[in-house]
């Protein structure tokens, strides 16, 4: 642990009693005292605050929005130079092989693109982006702020506390609002299917934004344990697990991602790296699948478990890549890959745990309702 990263807020996780673990190369809260399963249910009836300072915060600009766009779209397959000032957009960076390097939030802030990616892949995300764009386009890290996300039902009454105008923000949304005097840069987004949003402080005033918002009754600290099982819950990927280098948005079910005009027919199509594999695979479809499964009984069928089509199958059909313990509805919840035939909702897989085959259904994923402000 004392070689990790700390962020910006790792005394105040410490003093609120957080058990610390590596992660990402971070030391990072996994959970606090109340626990991972209070922890979940309480985002999701009220509000919680996470600390995702390790992910990583990039300013992309050129001489002009539209510059900077039409550079990143030789990157990333969507729709960059159409976004609407003060928007944002999910996407991902793809490789030569179709496959998905790493998904990332970006936003059109006027005269620069504001990006966030993974932690684990942000150093390569940066020099790749550096190598492809620059030097007409700049591509900079921002090392002097924390990032900090606050979700769940009452997050818009308790950000709007500190600066009002936090409420007139849509789901994508992004704004720069005074909170307490501190100069924050929100996006209205979330990782947990519930309204939230992410806000991005000067990294000495973190503390003081973060303690400002837990003051308030109805906010928790909320730590990586139940980010996950929220964000399981609510159908999200997590890069390295449910995504990587060699699954490619189609085979990831993210093809809504896609924009019409970056697809076949397109007036933007292809021009980024797998174009031609995503291409096909958009046309013909992929020979497998993400998709959400209900494990029968109430034992979790975690990752690497693997699927097969029935009880005495010889070779599997998939595996599940993200599994666990639904606490909002109340039973086993997963996802994983499996042969584009056996993706039908309503089939039924067997995963293989401990020796024995276990029934699982082939469900819609989110698991639980989205509740995003639209």
């Amino acid at each position: 642990m004392a070689e990790m990263l700390r962020t910006p807020l790792h005394a105040l996780h410490v003093s609120l009693g957080a058990k610390m673990v590596p992660f990402a190369g971070y030391e990072m809260p996994v959970q606090y005292p109340l626990g991972v399963m209070k922890e979940h249910l309480h985002t999701r009836a009220h509000a919680g605050l996470f600390d995702v300072s390790h992910m990583g915060q990039v300013i992309v600009k050129a001489a002009s929005y539209a510059a900077a766009a039409a550079g990143l779209e030789r990157l990333i397959p969507v729709d960059i130079v159409d976004l609407a000032e003060g928007r944002q957009r999910y996407g991902f960076f793809t490789n030569t092989d179709g496959g998905i390097a790493d998904d990332l939030m970006l936003a059109n802030c006027g005269d620069h693109i504001f990006m966030v990616v993974n932690a684990a892949c942000k150093a390569s995300d940066i020099a790749y982006m550096k190598a492809a764009l620059e030097p007409d386009i700049s591509v900079t890290e921002v090392t002097d702020r924390a990032l900090l996300a606050l979700q769940g039902p009452a997050a818009e009454a308790v950000l709007s506390g500190l600066d009002p105008r936090a409420r007139d923000m849509r789901f994508m949304d992004v704004a720069t609002l005074d909170l307490d005097g501190v100069t924050a840069w929100l996006s209205r987004s979330g990782y947990t299917g519930e309204d939230g949003y992410e806000i991005s402080v000067p990294s000495h005033k973190a503390e003081e934004i973060a303690k400002a918002l837990l003051d308030h009754p109805l906010v928790e600290p909320i730590g990586l344990g139940a980010r996950d099982s929220l964000r399981l819950e609510a159908g999200l990927c997590l890069y390295g697990h449910d995504i990587d280098a060699t699954t490619s948005p189609v085979e990831g079910a993210l093809t809504w991602a896609i924009q019409k005009v970056r697809r076949p027919g397109g007036a933007r199509a292809g021009g980024y790296p797998g174009a031609e594999i995503i291409a096909t695979q958009l046309e013909h479809g992929a020979s497998k699948k993400r998709v959400g499964l209900l494990p029968e009984g109430r034992a979790p069928m975690r990752e690497g478990v693997p699927l097969f089509a029935s009880e005495d199958a010889a070779d599997p059909i998939g595996t599940i890549t993200s599994g666990g313990f639904g606490p909002t509805v109340g039973r086993p919840v997963a996802m994983g890959y499996v042969t584009t035939e056996h993706a039908t909702l309503g089939a039924s897989v067997y995963g293989e745990l401990r020796g024995k085959r276990q029934p699982l259904t082939v469900a819609r994923m989110p698991f639980i309702p989205a509740n995003f402000k639209r």
